[in-house]
């Protein structure tokens, strides 16, 4: 106790109660509304309800190590991390405090089962071309520019059309649009990025900017009074209708007054960044250029969600040349 590295059970509280502290002083330091709202969910469904009753001083390194792995049964590597992350704010803000000596979830690995294979959801080239296909002219715009840049939803949200150079073909982002419509920085450094642009939706834009509903804040994609689109609106009114007439689908088990099938769309909006990436990928383009281009903070977040597609592409040359080999050297 003398050299602060333990803290006597009775003097010990919850890890609800620590939670709800460090969520006061997020509020307090105004942290953006998107960022609350996100540790509130921690919080609230995946660390309170499994470990709220715990008191701080019972959470060894193995016991966090445990929970960590009982997460990871369910949730996707990323949120593992996010969630990891938000219960080490709360040791960090019950150490400021002096009611935690240690945070023993600094030490705590992410463990995932080996069903995760990291291979995320998203259309074939068959179904994205059939989406593109099936695109009316007024969504064209929207559609090419979210399927050929990957940018994620907020940032297509956010999008200003002094962000593109239309005649140098590259698109730069520099904001985002939260899920409350207000305009921020980009989450990260590597957030804030130059992506190029194909000579198709250079023309599209193009195209675009002359019929563009107008904007204040100089929208690329406003709704149709000139303010930020709502990324709900985006998928009920423009990518989940496109995707039912392009024919990429599900049965949803119900039936309409005719006695058909009703249909849902397969994808949502961050399907087709993955489509860019894996499109990218498949023009030969490294996964350090891949990382930069999706706006990754880390090299290992690009491998953990494409490298599956980097050993795909591996294999394809290897064969090539073996084949060149067989052919030619024999």
């Amino acid at each position: 106790m003398r050299a602060g590295v333990h803290v006597a059970d009775s003097q010990s509280i919850t890890i609800k109660k620590a939670a709800d502290l460090w969520i006061e002083r997020a509020e307090a330091e105004n942290l953006e509304a998107s960022t609350l709202a996100s540790y509130r969910q921690h919080r609230d469904i995946h660390i309170v309800p499994r470990v709220g009753a715990i008191k701080l001083s019972a959470a060894t390194v193995p016991w966090v190590q445990s929970f960590a792995d009982d997460l990871a049964k369910n949730l996707s590597r990323a949120m593992v991390k996010k969630v990891l992350g938000s219960l080490s704010a709360i040791f960090t803000e019950a150490q400021r405090k002096g009611l935690a000596a240690q945070n023993p979830v600094s030490a705590v690995k992410v463990r995932m089962p080996k069903r995760e294979k990291g291979r995320p959801e998203m259309p074939t080239m068959a179904e994205l071309r059939a989406i593109l296909k099936a695109t009316p002219e007024k969504h064209k715009a929207f559609i090419y520019t979210a399927a050929f840049t990957g940018l994620r939803a907020s940032e297509l949200r956010g999008l200003q059309w002094s962000d593109i150079d239309l005649d140098g073909r590259v698109l730069h982002v520099l904001r985002r649009a939260d899920p409350y419509n207000k305009l921020g920085v980009p989450k990260s450094e590597a957030g804030t990025r130059t992506v190029p642009l194909g000579p198709t939706v250079v023309s599209i834009l193009k195209a675009w900017k002359e019929v563009c509903p107008s904007s204040e804040i100089n929208l690329v994609f406003p709704n149709g009074a000139g303010n930020i689109e709502s990324h709900a609106n985006l998928l009920n009114r423009v990518f989940w209708p496109i995707q039912v007439e392009a024919g990429v689908s599900l049965p949803t088990g119900e039936k309409d007054e005719n006695g058909k099938p009703v249909m849902k769309a397969k994808f949502s909006l961050h399907a087709l960044r993955h489509a860019a990436a894996a499109m990218w990928i498949d023009q030969g383009v490294t996964a350090k250029r891949i990382q930069v281009l999706m706006g990754h903070a880390s090299i290992q977040q690009t491998f953990d969600r494409y490298g599956y597609l980097f050993e795909a592409k591996d294999n394809d040359a290897a064969a090539a040349a073996a084949i060149e080999d067989k052919l030619i050297t024999a």
